[in-house]
């Protein structure tokens, strides 16, 4: 009997459980679709300003603009965009790792002599990296409770004017980029300095019919702070539609491990019933007999 009960615990804490994942898949699922129809908005825009600013750039001198000086990377960031909640599956653990990774690989020597920071945007990384005694600057947590591209930006210009400043010589980004419900991947990506444009790739603007005012130079310079603030928020808006996405994965699987565990128990428990009512049917004839013999 101390069996049976035991089993009748577990199977209602198990469906209790059940109850949850289902819940917290639904709330994730209409959380997606908000989210991937901001980042599936976003992208053409993003990708068409990076295309007009390759162009107009390409005819340029090269480090026309502060944002774009190549320097010895003595002094490195790391942005690293994860979520301010667990219970998605592999989601933060992918991006901390990529971070790790990419500062192992490439960073080893700023890093021993403590010249790597960390800009995390999104609780699980500050907490990481904050255990981990990296100089975690600000604290960016509550970015996800009004996400827009004011906010955003105010964490691009504190890096941007770091970077201006000499503060970095090097901006790295890294985050899950969506591409579905089911599947997001981890991109790495150089903020700053800004790439300069392949000049033998990329369309010339002087092959366009275009009138540019005041100058070319004037609209480059005035399109590459606009376009890293950009390319952030849209960062961020792929981190956030993959979490949703990662989530609504994570508790679909839970939920279906959980059912799958339910008829384990209540097969357990029928079988534990079935041999309680077999022992007790055995010492009642075997009491029985016993009186008549």
């Amino acid at each position: 009997m101390a069996n049976l009960k035991e089993v009748r615990n577990r199977i209602t804490s198990v469906s209790s459980t059940q109850q949850i994942t289902k819940a917290m898949k639904m709330v994730s699922a209409a959380k997606l679709k908000r989210a991937t129809n901001a980042i599936v908005q976003m992208r053409p825009y993003a990708d068409k300003l990076n295309e007009i600013l390759a162009n107009l750039s390409a005819s340029l001198e090269d480090a026309a603009s502060p944002y774009m000086q190549i320097r010895e990377p003595v002094r490195v960031l790391i942005i690293a965009v994860t979520s301010n909640r667990g219970l998605a599956g592999a989601f933060n653990t992918n991006v901390i790792k990529a971070a790790n990774n990419l500062i192992a690989e490439r960073y080893t020597a700023q890093l021993r002599a403590n010249n790597v920071s960390v800009v995390a945007i999104g609780r699980k990384a500050q907490e990481y990296y904050e255990r981990r005694k990296y100089k975690v600057i600000g604290n960016n947590n509550e970015l996800f409770s009004d996400l827009n591209f004011e906010n955003t930006s105010a964490i691009t210009e504190a890096v941007m004017q770091g970077f201006v400043n000499g503060d970095y010589d090097r901006v790295e980004l890294v985050y899950n980029h969506f591409r579905n419900a089911a599947v997001q991947y981890i991109k790495t990506e150089q903020l700053l300095p800004v790439a300069q444009p392949d000049k033998k790739q990329a369309v010339k603007i002087v092959q366009v019919d275009y009138i540019l005012e005041p100058s070319q130079e004037a609209i480059v310079n005035e399109l590459i702070p606009k376009n890293i603030k950009v390319q952030l928020y849209k960062a961020v808006l792929d981190s956030h539609a993959s979490e949703h996405g990662a989530r609504m994965t994570a508790m679909d699987k839970a939920t279906e491990n959980a059912g799958d565990l339910l008829k384990a128990l209540k097969l357990s428990y029928n079988q534990a019933r079935q041999a309680a009512i077999t022992t007790e049917l055995t010492e009642i004839v075997s009491g029985a007999a016993a009186l008549n013999g």
